[in-house]
Formats: C-alpha cells, structure tokens, sequence
C-alpha cells in the first residue's frame, strides 16, 4: 500500500490525531499518511511532528498559517498526492467519523 495516501485535514484534533494514525497505520505499515493542520491552537500539528521524529517516514505534516477549512485542505492534499505520484487517495476525518477499517476494502474494490 506504498502508493496510498491517506489525508487527514486537522483543526483542534490533539485528542484524537494520534489514535487515528495509530489505527492507520496498524493496518498497513507502508500507508502514507498526510496530516494537514489549520495552525491549531491545542499543539495538533505537534503531536504529529513528535510521531514525525520518532518514528515514521511515512506520516507527513503540512501547517498552514491560519484556519483555512474542509475544503482548500482536500485541494492541498490532492495537489501533494499528484505531486508525489501516489495513485489512491483517500480522505478521511481525525474523529473516527470515517473507519480506519474502511480503507483496506476501498483500496481492495480499487485494484
């Protein structure tokens, strides 16, 4: 699964982003994951850079300067997706609103 990337648009997620990426990433270590946070205020994007330095090359960080919204999050993450050749891109919510679970058969139904 090296040629997914997972985006995860972020504002205010400290209490779950690390749970989401653990879910992630316990499915299939090879997965990227490309977290785009809205500059939160609660240390979002810190939490995400501690994973970043200890231990995955395949978890990414993109922090913009303000809160942005939904949708030119997805724009930049689709843009990153292209530019760095990944052929599936899935969009998913820090709060579990999507399951984790759901990518395996997406990608299956995809191949």
């Amino acid at each position: 699964m090296k040629d997914v990337l997972i985006i995860i648009p972020t504002y205010n997620e400290v209490e779950n982003i690390l749970r989401i990426i653990e879910s992630i990433f316990s499915l299939h270590k090879d997965i990227n994951i490309l977290v785009i946070d809205d500059n939160s205020p609660d240390g979002t994007s810190g939490k995400v850079k501690e994973v970043i330095s200890k231990t995955n090359n395949n978890l990414h960080l993109k922090t913009r300067e303000s809160k942005l919204g939904l949708g030119t999050a997805y724009l930049l993450g689709f843009k990153w997706a292209i530019e760095n050749k990944f052929n599936y891109v899935i969009s998913m919510d820090a709060d579990f609103s999507h399951n984790p679970l759901d990518i395996k058969k997406l990608y299956n139904s995809c191949v």
